[in-house]
């Protein structure tokens, strides 16, 4: 059986669907966040910002038309209490990190084995994080200065889980003062900072909301594990600052909207022995 026709201008046109779609759909985890922040903004009038977006790009379609976008408010009255979630298990070590601007945000990568968290059951490899400034989860349509997005993924399903930890004024978050010098400098290009113990990054928290939704940039992904932590950490005020500063022009303030979804939202509420909030 063959799978190539007589007339060389349809073997051409087969061969570059076949190359198109093996890219389409090997697009590994490293990927899943779109890089380079030109092709989108959050200034709708510029006419590519967050309504614009599933417009922009058709592999963005979901963006514009997904049923489990993300950020959402996290109402009250549409989350149901959940005790069998369990403990969130986060199994953290130091590893080998860097820094890079991305132009829309500042992240942080581990390139070593920094450990993994476990939700249900399976383990998620720690990847990365990043901040957002406002916060773009709301908490019964409060808007917070800061939201913390702690990236990882299953290396053999590739499906990823995002811790998100919300900041208010006040104390100088850990892990900020120990970046800040690194977020100024921070370039396009990754900028090595040695070990970096995960650790610094403070959940404070056992209770938390859990919902299935999707990345907040570009493609918008879906079927993104979300949990996000209900105790607001704090951060100062020059941090918050540093941050925006050291992203792009436009960029100053990198929170998509809240999606206008249905999506069910669970909240995990420890034993009381266990609880620590």
């Amino acid at each position: 059986m063959t799978f190539f026709h007589t007339n060389p201008s349809i073997n051409f046109l087969f061969l570059i669907s076949l190359i198109l779609s093996s890219h389409l759909y090997n697009v590994s985890a490293d990927d899943s966040e779109v890089e380079d922040e030109s092709p989108f903004t959050y200034l709708e009038d510029t006419g590519k910002g967050p309504s614009k977006w599933g417009t922009i790009d058709p592999l963005w379609k979901a963006c514009g038309n997904g049923k489990l976008q993300s950020p959402i408010d996290l109402l009250s009255r549409r989350v149901q209490v959940y005790p069998r979630l369990g403990k969130l298990k986060g199994v953290y070590k130091p590893a080998q990190a860097v820094v890079k601007n991305r132009g829309h945000d500042i992240s942080m990568a581990w390139k070593g084995d920094a450990g993994y968290i476990n939700i249900n059951g399976t383990d998620y490899n720690l990847q990365q994080c990043h901040w957002h400034s406002p916060s773009e989860h709301t908490i019964n349509g409060s808007r917070y200065p800061l939201e913390l997005h702690i990236v990882h993924i299953n290396p053999i399903t590739n499906k990823i889980a995002v811790v998100g930890i919300v900041y208010k004024y006040g104390r100088p978050d850990p892990l900020l003062t120990k970046l800040f010098h690194h977020i100024k400098s921070a370039g396009k290009e990754e900028k090595p900072l040695g070990i970096i113990d995960p650790g610094l990054i403070r959940f404070g928290s056992r209770k938390y909301y859990r919902y299935i939704g999707s990345l907040t940039v570009p493609p918008c992904t879906e079927g993104v594990t979300w949990t996000i932590l209900k105790k607001v950490r704090t951060v100062s005020r020059e941090q918050v600052r540093e941050l925006r500063e050291a992203v792009h022009d436009g960029f100053e303030s990198n929170a998509r909207p809240t999606q206008n979804s249905k999506i069910a939202v669970q909240f995990y509420i420890p034993k009381e022995s266990e609880a620590s909030s």
